[in-house]
């Protein structure tokens, strides 16, 4: 009896107490009571149709919030995310010149709709920087020096951040990332932590770059004449030694695959950056059993060329050059030249390694389209996978998905606009736009969704970059923010050139990929200021190696080998060897 008594007690002050806080139907405020002051709902939290059981009924219209409540960033200058007065940033653009009917990177298209929308949307003015592309490692470092660098920067030059970064000529990034997350969505949305903290020091926090995406994580292919193979009637090679005799046959047979013009015959186009011109093969001399640990310590080298036994690949080039299999005058011409691209336009190529999509870039000016229009459909170079490692498998090393870098110099003193500027450009109706463009003018949309390129040569439309990643800069590769959709457009997001060879070029690309881990153990003192130097003498011993007689070769190598060690490249090792067992121990 006294536990049923006990019950209804409890059931009947329960009862009063939810009538008490009850309001009346007609009451005002009854329908969207005010919130707690001291917990202020969000504002996109729908309104309830009761009170909560600890805020008392009031007799008049609800209390307005506090302006610094409704607006927690006015003291930025920020409204709904626009600044109430207009803020000036600089913003750095590759320049990759004029030729090919490209346009101005600072006065075009695309980079006034940036300027435009920004401008709209931020109340930020937007002043276009140039850099050179073709050695904006070594210009980033001038105009660092120089203290003229633009508010937001972009660079592959990582180590040259951290030397100045050490400085104090770098902003550090990390109070804005974290600090102010909730203003800059659409950048977190794309990068995520990972790709947000790459960079983040495991001591004090420190963030002096972000790192931007690739989207299409695919690295170097190795490109035939798919019609060359046809007309000596040569499989496509799966072996070094049968991709080595496809380049005798087609010097051998220079006057029926040339014609007139068989004395410009080039079996194998080499480029200066023969690191990664020839990374495919150099890959494959690479033991399969290299650890994680290796891959860090020798990774600094982004061509890889302080992996083990890389010289063996180095040799078979050098082979090749003295039996006139390569391009003899590979080493006279710099990046960003178009003498090696006119030699494939006009037929005179007949294999070679670049960047996984290179042939098919550039719509009705690719190399591709190019070779159709001189010599018929049939004409185009098409992706192999040939060169195997001592497992036999076509191994791929590829860093993660992290591409260019972006940081602020500690002259930017708009910090903030710069961060939401590199927001703005991240948002997925932003990058789609600068990648695609409008329907029926830059791209068709298909059926089923897909985005198919067309061509925009000979307009205002035409693009400097690839999907304008010049202007994209915090994502690399197509990106349309549907998984199943990118698959679909991929293959469709080169102007003129047929979906098959993209397809083949991507699955040969990804083809037994190795994906770099990342250990963040901060700054290595030993790389700064090392990345110029070295990348200098490594470019040199590669030239010079390949360039060698075949007696002379080991030499050649060797000395200029100790050089690039006994130049920085061993104390890098060291270090790095030093901090990874600190951080991760000895194993």
């Amino acid at each position: 009896m006294k536990r049923i008594l006990s019950t209804l007690l409890a059931v009947v002050m329960l009862v009063m107490l939810i009538s008490a806080c009850q309001p009346p139907e007609d009451a005002p405020g009854a329908a969207n009571p005010a919130p707690a002051a001291a917990d202020p709902a969000p504002a996109d939290t729908a309104p309830t149709d009761t009170a909560p059981a600890d805020t008392a009924p009031t007799d008049t219209a609800p209390t307005q919030e506090a302006p610094a409540e409704e607006n927690p960033y006015a003291e930025l200058g920020l409204v709904d995310g626009r600044f109430t007065e207009t803020r000036h940033i600089t913003v750095e653009v590759f320049d990759r010149g004029l030729d090919d009917q490209k346009t101005k990177p600072e006065d075009n298209y695309y980079s006034n709709w940036i300027k435009e929308g920004v401008l709209r949307d931020l109340n930020i003015e937007i002043e276009w920087i140039t850099v050179p592309r073709w050695g904006e490692e070594n210009e980033i470092v001038n105009l660092l020096a120089a203290g003229d660098t633009p508010d937001v920067c972009v660079t592959y030059n990582y180590p040259a951040i951290q030397e100045y970064g050490e400085m104090g000529g770098i902003l550090d990034m990390s109070p804005y990332i974290d600090g102010y997350k909730e203003l800059f969505p659409n950048l977190w949305d794309l990068l995520g932590e990972y790709n947000l903290h790459f960079n983040k020091d495991p001591e004090d926090g420190h963030i002096w770059a972000i790192e931007a995406i690739i989207a299409n994580n695919s690295r170097i292919n190795t490109f035939v004449r798919e019609d060359w193979l046809a007309a000596l009637n040569i499989p496509e090679p799966k072996t070094l030694a049968e991709f080595e005799a496809m380049l005798a046959a087609f010097k051998d047979n220079a006057e029926t695959l040339l014609g007139a013009d068989a004395d410009k015959m080039i079996p194998f186009s080499l480029g200066s950056d023969v690191g990664w011109r020839a990374n495919t093969l150099m890959n494959s001399f690479v033991p399969d059993s290299i650890t994680d640990r290796e891959v860090f310590i020798y990774g600094f080298d982004d061509r890889q060329f302080m992996f083990p036994n890389y010289k063996e690949g180095v040799r078979v080039l050098n082979k090749w050059y003295n039996d006139g299999l390569i391009w003899p005058d590979f080493s006279i011409y710099g990046a960003g030249d178009a003498t090696e691209d006119n030699n494939s336009k006009a037929g005179f190529v007949g294999s070679f390694i670049h960047n996984w999509d290179y042939p098919y870039r550039n719509g009705e000016d690719s190399i591709n389209s190019n070779l159709k229009r001189n010599f018929g459909d049939a004409a185009g170079f098409i992706a192999i996978d040939p060169f195997t490692n001592d497992s036999g498998v076509p191994r791929k090393f590829v860093e993660g998905s992290v591409d260019r870098k972006v940081f602020f110099p500690a002259t930017n003193d708009e910090p903030l606009a710069s961060m939401l500027y590199v927001d703005w450009i991240s948002k997925v109706e932003n990058r789609k736009y600068l990648q695609i463009g409008d329907e029926g003018v830059t791209h068709t949309v298909h059926d089923d969704g897909s985005i198919e390129i067309i061509s925009a040569l000979g307009t205002e439309y035409i693009q400097n970059s690839p999907q304008n990643i010049d202007y994209t800069i915090t994502i690399n590769g197509l990106d349309l923010g549907d998984d199943s959709l990118n698959g679909k457009s991929l293959v469709l997001s080169y102007a003129g050139i047929e979906s098959r060879y993209v397809e083949k070029a991507y699955v040969a690309a990804q083809n037994e990929s190795r994906i770099f881990p990342h250990y963040n153990v901060g700054a290595i003192e030993a790389e700064s200021g090392m990345a110029n130097p070295l990348k200098e003498k490594r470019d040199a011993l590669l030239n010079q190696a390949v360039n060698a007689s075949v007696a002379d070769f080991d030499s050649v190598f060797d000395s200029g080998y100790d050089d690039y060690m006994a130049s920085g490249g061993q104390a890098i090792i060291d270090a790095r060897t030093a901090a990874y067992e600190q951080y991760f121990g000895s194993n």
